[in-house]
């Protein structure tokens, strides 16, 4: 009898130690895992806090960015310059600064890179401002050093307008290009090629080639060609980082898609352009216009599916 006495005192002992170690379990299993419940809450507060530093110091570009353009604009104005795509990047920043979306690390990494393309932009316009200052100087000094009678000065814009119209019907009888042959192909990430209808994950890169149609009157020499690819809503498609910008086209300011600086040579050269979004093409039926000389010398449509 006093055997089995101590037989049940052991078995209730050991029950009562794996009854310790099991808690024990669970309570370590319960640590680690508030732990790991800390350390991960930890981890999306921190990445709170740097879209929200990134996204404070963005907004402090776009500030920067928006007031650099807008003293362009008017000193610009001021000369009798053109402003037209100053003030659509301007409005463009505005809107992305009272935009109250909580914005992605991708997002702002793309709008940090718009604004730094937008400061080469600024630069070029500075270059502009002082030749437009330049041009102001000059005409002011030649304005005042006029002594001409009021006949012998309607004699000489008499004569300018005449010279300017012999020299704009040259420009457009014997220097006028022609772009042939355009064709627009959709490369994908292998670098294969298609015609005719895209879809978006066919379309890594835009190609458009074409070649300039034989003119044995036209001069041979330097030229810019410039590509403009529209959307849907025939907006331009353009990205000062990768290249795009402004050119001028019947007194006014035009964005291009890309462009190329060439030496005519009257070969049928062919020129090839390659675009890369690095986003979606809205579905819809897109343009593609070339010009040279400030004059459209050629034009395509392709489709995105």
């Amino acid at each position: 009898m006093g055997e089995q006495n101590a037989n049940k005192e052991n078995r209730q002992e050991q029950g009562k130690n794996i009854l310790i170690i099991v808690l024990v379990i669970m309570v370590l299993i319960s640590g680690v895992r508030l732990f790991f419940d800390h350390k991960e809450k930890s981890m999306k507060s921190e990445e709170i806090l740097i879209l929200t530093e990134e996204t404070s110091s963005l907004n402090a570009r776009i500030d920067s960015m928006t007031f650099q353009l807008d003293l362009r604009i008017k000193e610009i104005e001021r000369l009798g310059g053109e402003v037209d795509s100053l003030v659509q990047i301007k409005d463009e920043l505005i809107k992305e600064r009272n935009s109250e979306r909580t914005r992605s690390a991708e997002e702002i990494a793309k709008l940090n890179r718009q604004i730094d393309g937008y400061g080469e932009m600024l630069r070029q316009k500075d270059e502009d401002i002082v030749r437009l200052r330049e041009l102001n100087e000059q005409l002011f000094a030649e304005n005042k050093d006029l002594k001409s009678s009021k006949a012998q000065i309607e004699e000489e814009v008499v004569k300018l307008n005449r010279r300017a119209e012999e020299l704009e019907e040259k420009v457009n009888v014997a220097s006028r290009l022609k772009a042939e042959n355009i064709e627009v192909a959709a490369v994908n990430a292998r670098g294969r090629e298609r015609v005719g209808e895209f879809r978006n994950r066919q379309l890594e890169k835009l190609k458009i080639s074409f070649n300039l149609a034989e003119n044995s009157v036209a001069p041979l020499g330097a030229r810019e060609i410039y590509v403009q690819v529209l959307d849907p809503n025939d907006q331009v498609i353009f990205d000062i980082a990768k290249g795009s910008g402004t050119f001028n086209l019947e007194g006014r300011e035009e964005f291009f898609t890309s462009r190329q600086d060439i030496v005519f040579d009257n070969t049928q050269q062919k020129l090839t352009y390659y675009y890369e979004k690095g986003s979606d093409y809205t579905k819809g039926n897109y343009k593609v216009r070339v010009f040279a000389d400030g004059v459209e010398i050629g034009n395509n449509n392709f489709e995105v599916k």
